[in-house]
C-alpha cells in the first residue's frame, strides 16, 4: 500500500542536525528536479526579501520564511515524518506508533512537497517554506515541474493499493493513470447531518485512517478490499467503483462530529 500525503504548512524546526544531503533522499530519480527547485529557491531568497515573500505568498509576520530558505544548503536536517506538523500529522501521531508500525510508516507514506517532489517520513529533509501552488522565476508553476519526473518515477512505486489523501494542490503534480489509477482510492471527509464537506476536520479524520491503517496491520491490496478494511475498523464508508477502466475509486467517510 502507498500512501500519498499533503505536506503542512506549519513546519517543526530541523535544528542542528547534519545537513541535506539530496542524493541520500527516496525517489532517486527526482533529484535533478529536487536541484532546480531548491536552487531557485535559495536564489530568490538570497536577494529581495519583499520580491521573496510576493512569490511565496508569505506575509509580513512570516518573514523570517525567507532567511529560513536561503540558508537550505546548511541548515540542519531531520526524518521529514518529525518536520511536518499540523492537524493531519499531529492526528496520526507518528512518534507514538509502536515499532511495526513505524517501520509500515516508513514504506507506505509518501508525503507530496513543492520542493522535494515526494519523501519518505524517514527521509531528512530540512525545515522550509515552499508550496505546489508557487511559481518560482526560473521555473515557473510547481506542480507543472513535477509533472514530467514524477510521471517517470511514481507508477514504479506505486505497486499496489494507492490511498490518495492529497490535497487538489499537489494532486496536480502526480495524477494516477491507467492501471495505477484503476489501484487508487480518493478520500473526502463528509459531516454526515449536512453531507458537507468538512475542512479541518477532514485533516484530522485522514491523520486517524492513516494511523489506524498501520496500527491495525492490515494490507488491502486494492480500494474493494479498502472499503472493508475501513468499515471493520469502525469508519462509515460509502465507495463508488469507477464507471470505467483507469479511474480511481471515490471514497467517501461519513462523521458524526466534526472534532
Amino acid at each position: 500500500m502507498l500512501v500519498l500525503l499533503p505536506p503542512s504548512e506549519g513546519k517543526a524546526n530541523a535544528g542542528e542536525g547534519a545537513p541535506l544531503q539530496l542524493e541520500s533522499l527516496s525517489l532517486p530519480g527526482l533529484t535533478a528536479a529536487r536541484e532546480a527547485v531548491l536552487g531557485e529557491l535559495v536564489e530568490l531568497c538570497s536577494g529581495d526579501e519583499v520580491k521573496a515573500r510576493e512569490v511565496l505568498g508569505l506575509s509580513e509576520g512570516l518573514r523570517g520564511e525567507v532567511a529560513k530558505n536561503a540558508g537550505l544548503h546548511t541548515a540542519g536536517a531531520r526524518p521529514a515524518g518529525e518536520v511536518y506538523t499540523g492537524v493531519l500529522y499531529d492526528t496520526l501521531g507518528l512518534a507514538t506508533l509502536d515499532a511495526a508500525a513505524r517501520r509500515r510508516a516508513a514504506k507506505s507514506l509518501l508525503v507530496f512537497s513543492g520542493l522535494w517532489g515526494a519523501v519518505r517520513v524517514t527521509d531528512r529533509i530540512p525545515s522550509y517554506r515552499c508550496s505546489m501552488g508557487v511559481k518560482l522565476p526560473g521555473l515557473g508553476a510547481l506542480a507543472g515541474h513535477w509533472r514530467a519526473p514524477m510521471a517517470e518515477v511514481l507508477p514504479t512505486a506505486a505497486d499496489g493499493l494507492v490511498l490518495d489523501l492529497r490535497s487538489s494542490a499537489y494532486a496536480a503534480a502526480w495524477r494516477p493513470k491507467g492501471e495505477v489509477a484503476g489501484r487508487t482510492a480518493t478520500v473526502r471527509v463528509l459531516h454526515a447531518p449536512t453531507r458537507k464537506v468538512v475542512s479541518h476536520f477532514n485533516k484530522a479524520t485522514k491523520g486517524r485512517i492513516v494511523r489506524s491503517l498501520l496500527t491495525s496491520g492490515a494490507a488491502p491490496k486494492d480500494p474493494a478490499e479498502l472499503v472493508g478494511v475501513l468499515r471493520e475498523l469502525g469508519y462509515v464508508v460509502e465507495a463508488e467503483a469507477p464507471g470505467k477502466a483507469g479511474k480511481a475509486w471515490a471514497l467517501d467517510v461519513l462523521v458524526d462530529e466534526v472534532h
